[in-house]
């Protein structure tokens, strides 16, 4: 906004800085100075003020303001009258107001008897030097005291005003009015109006309609100055693309007492701009009288964030240059902060103001004296990314789900009545989609499979491997429960890749003394439908169980349009945790070869896969390095109820090469121990 260097003088008892110096100081302690040039026997300022400063600084008694803080100058604030109402022989002018929120004060004067036309030389050049055209005395009355104060005035004829009444309103789609700088506009619905009794008059405050505009015939006027709703200023020359000083004003938030002091001011200039006339009415509407703010602003506070200790008397004369009340106590001050400065309303924005003025290149700059230490090692994080990691390495990709499920989710994925009655309902969900917190994973993990396998047919044919960490939630007993998971899924997956997968997941975590049992719906509360009972199994670390692994049920599988198995993986993060290790063991390889034996044999088909790994490895004691399943087989060819189990045994010394005689002892020693369990054969 431009800014006259002489113009701004007028307010300021002390002489003003030269403009360079001016300049400095505005940027430094104010706003930004983005340009300034000399015009005749004037200096112009083009000032950016910011936003949260424009309720107060858009004029030129503000930044005046601002330049006798900076300077320990004096406001001299411009002369104005009280108003006082004469007889006249007009009739009174009725105005109404649709809501107090679109204007939260209106003030007018009726003035009789106005003579318009030319306004003084001084009055031209004024508005002429910040880019402002002279029309005639009234208007550039309104447009002085705008430029002066940041009250916009508007000045409508009163003889124009059709049935001597005023709505202020919001307008109806698609009205229409013609603007006096000749300008059609189609109004939209809920942009604030003007009309008289019969049309509209005006588009509140932005421009002024020609039907009630002021011409060389005028003789009587209605003199406006109003509080607008912002947001609807705003709003409506945006929609319009009609950018006015006044619009651009009320745009921003400004004070709704300035209406009284906008017109008081203009009283005093009616003389002395030959316009003359007696005020017959004034009209004011405020329904919602503002009162000013209190803020308590502690001492030790103040100097606790600006960093120096600054006298009581300088806080007091800074906030007093700034036109706020202090009352001085024991331990703090009491500041009544103006209306006009809406951005101040806690402590820490008085002490801005008070670091500001005073200088903030006067606070030397100082090492903070506090240590600054690493931050305590957060291990839930550092374990979450080792286990990322490990995902990673073996081509996962991490997937990130909403954490609620709905009716179709219920429907979907089998939930029985009491399993829906254990999940966390939302008091106000957004949709029946999203109606409840989840309790496991899986469910949106299987809708990622098959939301990207029905995308493409290349996507059908690539397997997917997901995983993704997060939380799940529970409740019992009216107790709120949240659990730490992570969930793994492998479309084309079975329960061997899954148990492989584990195996690598856990190792890479330091975690040893694995075991898989017999699927159960435990603690856990991992649901049965989501699993194929026949190849899953519990996962167990000493004994403990921290979650499940195997292959999804078929039905739950086809419900979400997956048509090959699906392996999936669910642990509890927490538990895993607490069970890594950081501390590595190595063990050195042995450098003797080792040597292979296989064995085949003939279970029940209830018989775990390791149960019969446990016996070989105490039979086969420390030669044993290592037994692997690599077969199992169900078929015609055995006797009904039966299966087949076929293991290559390592056979390894770490001090010597074992001898064919030895390995073969050690193998019938192991087959002998096998075949001590009566339902148990070894297949030749």
């Amino acid at each position: 906004m431009l800014f006259s260097y002489n113009w701004l003088q007028e307010y300021v008892k002390k002489e003003l800085p030269k403009p360079e110096k001016l300049a400095e100081l505005l940027n430094m302690h104010s706003f930004e100075v983005e340009n300034f040039k000399k015009t005749k026997d004037d200096w112009i300022f083009d000032i950016k003020v910011l936003p949260n400063r424009a309720h107060d600084c858009l004029c030129h008694t503000g930044i005046a303001r601002e330049i006798a803080a900076i300077t320990k100058g004096r406001m001299q604030l411009p002369k104005t009258k009280k108003i006082k109402t004469q007889k006249g022989k007009l009739a009174p002018l009725k105005v109404r107001i649709q809501s107090s929120e679109l204007v939260p004060r209106y003030t007018a004067l009726v003035i009789e008897g106005v003579t318009v036309g030319k306004s003084p030389k001084w009055l031209k050049e004024r508005l002429q030097s910040v880019g402002v055209n002279s029309i005639d005395n009234v208007v550039d009355l309104a447009n002085f005291v705008m430029l002066e104060l940041g009250q916009p005035l508007h000045a409508f004829d009163y003889d124009r005003i059709e049935g001597n009444q005023m709505f202020i309103r919001e307008a109806k789609k698609g009205e229409k009015l013609e603007t006096l700088d000749e300008k059609a506009l189609t109004l939209s619905e809920g942009m604030l109006v003007i009309q008289d009794a019969h049309r509209l008059i005006d588009l509140a405050g932005i421009k002024g309609g020609k039907v009630s505009g002021i011409s060389h015939n005028t003789e009587n006027i209605v003199l406006q100055a109003a509080n607008f709703n912002a947001a609807s200023i705003y709003q409506t020359k945006s929609k319009l693309q009609y950018q006015t000083p006044a619009a651009n004003i009320y745009a921003h938030q400004i004070d709704p007492s300035l209406t009284i002091e906008a017109l008081e001011r203009a009283a005093e200039l009616l003389s002395e701009l030959k316009i003359q006339g007696k005020i017959t009415q004034v009209v004011d509407i405020n329904p919602q009288k503002v009162k000013p703010k209190r803020i308590v602003l502690p001492m030790h506070f103040l100097e606790s964030l600006l960093g120096i200790p600054i006298l009581q008397k300088e806080t007091k004369q800074i906030l007093q240059s700034l036109d706020c009340k202090v009352k001085m106590r024991q331990s703090h001050m009491e500041v009544t902060v103006p209306l006009r400065r809406v951005d101040l309303t806690i402590p820490e924005d008085l002490a801005e103001e008070i670091g500001r003025i005073h200088g903030y290149e006067t606070i030397p700059a100082i090492f903070p004296t506090v240590s600054l230490a690493l931050p305590p090692k957060n291990s839930e994080l550092l374990w979450q990314e080792k286990i990322r990691d490990a995902f990673k390495e073996i081509g996962f990709t991490e997937v990130y789900n909403y954490s609620l499920l709905g009716e179709k989710d219920f429907s979907q994925f089998f939930y029985s009545k009491k399993e829906k009655d254990g999940l966390v309902a939302l008091e106000n969900p957004q949709s029946s989609d999203f109606s409840h917190l989840r309790g496991s994973l899986m469910e949106n993990l299987l809708k990622n499979v098959g939301d990207n396998q029905k995308k493409t047919r290349l996507t059908a044919r690539r397997v997917i491997r997901i995983f993704e960490i997060g939380n799940v939630f529970s409740k019992d007993q009216g107790k709120f429960n949240q659990t730490h998971m992570l969930g793994a899924i492998v479309s084309d997956g079975g329960f061997y890749e899954m148990k492989g997968i584990c195996d690598f997941l856990l190792n890479s975590l330091g975690i040893t003394d694995i075991s898989y049992d017999e699927y159960q719906a435990t603690p856990e509360k991992s649901r049965s439908a989501l699993w194929n009972k026949a190849k899953s199994a519990e996962l167990k670390v000493d004994s403990q169980e921290i979650g499940f692994l195997g292959e999804i049920s078929s039905a739950l599988a086809s419900s979400v349009k997956i048509t090959k198995p699906v392996g999936a993986l669910s642990i509890n993060v927490d538990k895993l945790i607490l069970l890594a290790s950081e501390e590595k063991a190595y063990q050195v390889p042995s450098r003797f070869p080792a040597s292979t034996r296989d064995i085949a044999i003939l279970v029940p088909l209830q018989t775990k896969v390791s149960e019969v790994m446990n016996v070989i490895e105490r039979a086969g004691g420390t030669l044993v390095s290592d037994i692997d399943l690599f077969d199992i087989y169900e078929g015609e060819n055995f006797e009904q109820g039966k299966k087949s189990l076929a293991f290559h045994i390592v056979y390894q010394a770490d001090d010597r090469t074992l001898t064919a005689l030895e390995v073969d002892t050690m193998h019938n020693q192991i087959i002998k121990a096998v075949q001590e369990n009566p339902e148990w054969e070894v297949r030749k």
